[in-house]
């Protein structure tokens, strides 16, 4: 009997020891490689009936903006948004068919509200942000991107607006203190030539600094207000006329 015990014992260590691994990677694995929670900004909206259609298309910049314009121009205008964060140029490209068919594909856009430029002037190496790095797409690229995007856009017969891109900070990682402006001028001369309306967000922060985190391209939140504002009164101006 003895021997059996300690036998039983010895059989019942081994399964545990063996079974446990497994228990701990169903357990750990989901912490591990869960999915992060979607940023309010990104959630779909229903449209109210009778109210014009309107598409904001940008980076984490604009998903900071989103819902306090949403809710400014609430009964007046149907605000959706890309599901996503529209990243570089080159992204906007290979999704553009895809993101305007947000809310219904069946559905006509009254204004686009757009901007590209952060993520294409930034440097990237090894999957991050480095200055020694390349930038992801040159002044050059960005341009024709650019062209390319604005001739899709103005397939839709929405009124354009293009938002410039804000201020780049000294210190901010990965991106090079106002290189922003050679990309907005760039941009600018594209939308004159296109017919484009101008949503001047880069004047507005500079104009109020403070909005800015320190040594970084986000927002606090009253900045984020402060760039809702302006969006906001950008777009009564094309719904306006």
């Amino acid at each position: 009997m003895k021997f059996n015990y300690l036998h039983l014992r010895f059989a019942l260590v081994v399964t545990l020891l063996s079974v446990t691994p497994c228990l701990f990677a169903q357990t750990a694995a989901p912490q591990k490689g869960g999915q992060r929670k979607e940023d309010p900004s990104l959630a779909g909206v229903e449209d109210v009936a009778g109210l014009p259609r309107v598409l904001l298309i940008g980076d984490s910049i604009s998903m900071g903006y989103t819902i306090p314009t949403r809710a400014a121009l609430a009964g007046v205008a149907n605000i959706h948004r890309i599901p996503a964060n529209g990243g570089s140029t080159d992204v906007g490209l290979k999704n553009i068919d895809v993101w305007l068919a947000t809310g219904g594909a069946d559905r006509k856009w009254d204004v686009i509200h757009f901007n590209w430029g952060l993520h294409d002037l930034k440097h990237w190496k090894d999957g991050k942000l480095d200055l020694t790095g390349p930038q992801v797409n040159p002044l050059e690229q960005y341009e024709k991107n650019l062209r390319e995007i604005v001739a899709r856009l103005k397939k839709t017969g929405a009124k354009l607006v293009f938002a410039t891109t804000t201020p780049v900070p000294g210190g901010s990682g990965g991106r090079v203190e106002k290189d922003e402006l050679a990309y907005n001028e760039s941009a600018l001369r594209i939308m004159k030539a296109e017919g484009v309306a101008i949503d001047d967000l880069h004047a507005i922060v500079r104009a109020k600094p403070d909005t800015q985190l320190p040594a970084n391209v986000h927002f606090t939140a009253d900045g984020y207000k402060v760039l809702a504002a302006q969006v906001v009164s950008s777009i009564k101006d094309v719904l306006k006329k």
